[in-house]
């Protein structure tokens, strides 16, 4: 579904899996190139330690990198499957206060992950995410890989020998 950026952040701060671990899109930013997070520090969201759930750290990095390459490539008029194939998480500290994330692509990340897609049919990349407190406090740290399909790909072309025609 290709949607306009308000209209995805109230979707996404609807979503169930988010709005009840208190994950709260802030905005998405111009045409999709990035996304400002905050996972807020409460009582649904704390653990034993008081700190907030890993489980709720991870689910507010899962979805991110997906949306804004799948919404990117709707508008360049792809039909895309778009997932996280992996994560790996590193908690640093703690998280005894508001977190906060942003994410970013590039021009260079579209550009290349286009290539793939009209060369391969498919793009598979890692993608950092740093997750810090207001004062600026790095807690966690993310490692995201992706998957995109180019579901209108086709591959015959790539097995035309030109000698043979």
């Amino acid at each position: 579904m290709q949607a306009s950026e308000n209209l995805l952040k109230w979707a996404m701060r609807l979503y169930p899996p988010l709005f009840f671990q208190r994950i709260w899109v802030q905005r998405f930013h111009k045409n999709f190139r990035g996304v400002d997070v905050k996972i807020n520090h409460s009582l649904i969201t704390k653990n034993y330690n008081s700190s907030i759930f890993g489980g709720t750290i991870f689910s507010a990095t899962d979805p991110f990198y997906a949306i804004l390459f799948d919404q990117v490539f709707k508008r360049k008029g792809y039909t895309n499957l778009v997932w996280l194939k992996s994560a790996e998480i590193k908690y640093i500290k703690p998280a005894k206060k508001n977190l906060f994330f942003t994410i970013k692509i590039s021009e260079e990340d579209i550009n290349y992950a286009e290539q793939h897609l009209q060369q391969e049919g498919k793009y598979v990349s890692s993608f950092d995410i740093d997750l810090y407190d207001a004062d600026g406090i790095l807690y966690v740290k993310v490692k995201n890989e992706i998957y995109i399909r180019n579901l209108n790909f086709n591959s015959n072309h790539l097995n035309k020998n030109p000698s043979s025609l």
